[in-house]
């Protein structure tokens, strides 16, 4: 078999120890029961669907409280139109009108509503996609691995977004409406008041329809992007590569992924602004004051540009943790049944 070409330089990525011995030995890919954990914990244990799950909640809720400037501009954009008509001088409303702390308004919901999420979501992620590779087999799941993906994420979002949408409804409502609340503690107990619980979830169902395909694209598109990096662009296997390679790997194909995440979830991402923002307005009265267009594209370049790189951060901080307690990083690796090489020479020749 000829050698991979690939267009990054060799000296990127550490030389495999141990020469052509150590190249020769494994007949079995990683993840055999008769191999090593990684690192300090062991893959696919209780400690490390644990560690995922704190590594998800510090990815998610640290990213997105950090870009609370820019959402209290896209959330107002999307609201208010004829008073926030660009990015620009959205920024000079809120800067005459609330000062610095209007750009802050909010980021205690949304750091505590992220950072549960974002446990559900990267937590659950591993444990539904280990689940389904099981209930496929080696063969289905090595020939529909991107469907598996899909499947893991949008699961687990489900349930992530149940966690995230009290936080969300107080978020949109602090973040849209000056003096409605101070934040998270005088918002909460306020909507609770005026609407019952339900009305900390009357965006969940808008709620679902933004996160569960955004997340699935967010997953999905990640895990072939790093998969075909490995395969294309760099020259040796990503675990003789060095530890800032593989996670610069991470943050590029987390950045391409989250632009996509933005383009296909921001119709859904309007609505629940619009929702959470009016009280009593349906689905119907959004897209009638929105309009179709509005509701495809009001806000979407500054969330593209958001999104983008909250995503590519939430990868790199995932990861970073990952690696912190001795895990490999996310994608581009062998998955985790133990196939003989042989047995995968077979799958490859029949995907």
């Amino acid at each position: 078999m000829a050698p991979r070409q690939a267009l990054l330089p060799s000296f990127l990525c550490a030389p495999a120890p141990g020469g052509d011995q150590a190249r020769a030995a494994p007949a079995v890919v990683a993840g055999a029961p008769s191999e090593p954990p990684f690192g300090k914990i062991e893959m696919f244990s209780p400690a490390y669907y644990a560690a995922c799950t704190f590594g998800g909640a510090a990815a998610c809720g640290f990213t997105h409280a950090a870009v609370t400037p820019l959402d209290v501009i896209k959330c107002n954009i999307q609201i208010d139109p004829a008073k926030y008509k660009s990015t620009s001088s959205a920024f000079g409303v809120v800067m005459r009108e609330q000062g610095v702390r209007g750009f802050f308004r909010g980021w205690a919901p949304t750091f505590l509503g992220y950072s549960a999420q974002g446990a559900f979501k990267y937590g659950l992620y591993e444990v539904f996609k280990k689940q389904y590779t099981d209930i496929a087999g080696p063969e289905y799941a090595a020939k529909y691995k991107t469907l598996i993906y899909l499947a893991g994420s949008a699961t687990a979002e489900v349930f992530a977004d149940v966690a995230l949408c009290p936080m969300e409804a107080v978020k949109v409502r602090v973040q849209t409406q000056p003096g409605y609340a101070k934040g998270l503690r005088d918002g909460f107990p306020k909507i609770v008041r005026a609407e019952g619980y339900s009305g900390l979830y009357r965006g969940l169902v808008p709620l679902w329809g933004r996160q569960i395909p955004y997340t699935m694209m967010k997953f999905a598109t990640y895990e072939n992007i790093v998969e075909m990096t490995y395969k294309h662009l760099i020259p040796t296997p990503k675990d003789q590569c060095s530890k800032p390679l593989q996670l610069g790997v991470s943050f590029g194909s987390g950045y391409v992924a989250g632009v996509f995440c933005a383009a296909v979830s921001h119709p859904a991402d309007n609505l629940v602004s619009f929702l959470n923002n009016a009280k009593g307005a349906t689905v119907g009265d959004a897209v009638k004051n929105l309009g179709l267009w509005g509701l495809f594209t009001r806000g979407l370049p500054l969330r593209i540009l958001m999104i983008g790189t909250l995503t590519g951060a939430q990868w790199v901080i995932y990861d970073s943790f990952k690696v912190m307690v001795g895990l490999p990083t996310t994608g581009g690796a062998p998955g985790p049944s133990a196939i003989p090489v042989e047995g995968l020479a077979e799958l490859k020749a029949s995907a």
